[in-house]
């Protein structure tokens, strides 16, 4: 790259910190350092020419998982590990909400529900008789009960009439909480230099080079928010999953309003702009979609379509607007990855799909890291 003395000048040098990841932990981390460090000179690197992984991808779930998601989990962890992952998502949405406000990401605590298809008589009975210990479980967690029973009102085909309801779960508009984040970092003096894809980093005695393909930069401290991508930098258990993701036309006097979650919330749909926004299915093709390649899943696509058509509005004929997908960032534990690598390299990755409840506190504790 051909850099002029005033490019070098002015973003490539004395940079006191670099975060590499322009999505909601790399933003919300950014931030928190300039409340720390209000006088050091702060630069995000992003790969694209928007966040590139699940930042403005997702399907704006402000959620903290279904029973039969919990249940899953509980196989795989402690009692006390769910809850605290519970805990986190709960803070970190609130701490997202007290950043940019309710009004700025149209916030919207809707309750979010859990259908089960008929086929799921084992499942549902599971979930159904487990619910008096998960709201135990939950007790000094949530205010009330977690999860009631709701009657399908939404007409709903082929599922059981009983829906499992959690009236804390909301939803918010991705694309407005992006563009207020990056409006505030801009606000803060924080630079963000999009098309800067980090390909290696060496640390020195007093800095870090980072080496960008056709140009350099060095800087004292470096912070990784790349979560789905985190492999092409750093060695940790952190694997890429591909989320498919399609959007219906508008329908006209659309009743459906919420977050909807199937199958351990492998599926999860919802209402917005008079449409239904519905994702997931990647349990389908483990294999092929633990990648960072972005492309359609036939297999998946198809499926998603099948859900659309047969269960979520059976009676209504509507035409599928754009279809797209993201990367999540996924391991064998579903708790995050906030730790430094040595005395000047940090990172905040491993989401595990819950980007929008945990990015904030994520980004928030990464930020903290370099304070210990």
């Amino acid at each position: 790259m051909n850099l002029s003395y005033w490019e070098i000048k002015s973003w490539l040098s004395n940079i006191d910190f670099a975060v590499i990841g322009s999505g909601i932990v790399g933003l919300s981390c950014a931030l928190q350092l300039r409340e720390q460090y209000p006088h050091s000179k702060i630069v995000v690197f992003e790969k694209g020419p928007l966040p590139q992984g699940a930042s403005t991808k997702n399907a704006g779930f402000a959620c903290f998982g279904s029973v039969s998601e919990i249940l899953d989990d509980l196989t795989s962890h402690t009692e006390q590990e769910v809850v605290s992952l519970i805990q986190q998502r709960i803070q970190g949405l609130s701490q997202l909400r007290k950043q940019l406000g309710d009004k700025a990401i149209d916030y919207e605590q809707l309750g979010g529900y859990e259908l089960f298809p008929t086929s799921e008589e084992e499942r549902f009975a599971l979930c159904h008789d487990s619910m008096p210990k998960i709201n135990a479980m939950l007790s000094d967690t949530t205010p009330g009960a977690a999860f009631a029973l709701r009657n399908n009102t939404f007409g709903f085909g082929g599922i059981y009439e009983s829906l499992i309801f959690n009236p804390h779960e909301g939803q918010i508009d991705t694309g407005k909480m992006m563009f207020a984040l990056l409006k505030k970092a801009l606000h803060k003096d924080i630079l963000i230099l999009n098309a800067s894809t980090l390909s290696s980093f060496v640390e020195n005695n007093d800095q870090v080079q980072l080496n960008f393909g056709d140009f350099q930069a060095n800087c004292s401290h470096l912070l990784i928010a790349t979560n789905g991508f985190t492999s092409t930098l750093l060695k940790e258990d952190v694997i890429p999953n591909r989320a498919q993701v399609l959007i219906s036309a508008p329908i006209p006097n659309l009743t459906i309003k919420g977050t909807f979650h199937m199958e351990q919330g492998y599926y999860y749909f919802r209402n917005i702009d008079n449409r239904i926004l519905l994702g997931g299915g990647r349990h389908l093709d483990f294999k092929r979609e633990q990648t960072t390649v972005s492309g359609l899943n036939k297999k998946i696509q198809k499926r998603l379509e099948k859900l659309l058509k047969e269960i979520i509005i059976p009676d209504i004929e509507v035409a599928i607007a754009h279809r797209w997908t993201g990367v999540l960032g996924m391991g064998k534990k579903k708790t995050s990855l906030i730790k430094p690598i040595s005395n000047r390299v940090f990172c905040g990755v491993r989401l595990g799909g819950m980007g929008i409840a945990i990015g904030s506190q994520v980004g928030f504790e990464l930020a903290q890291l370099t304070t210990k």
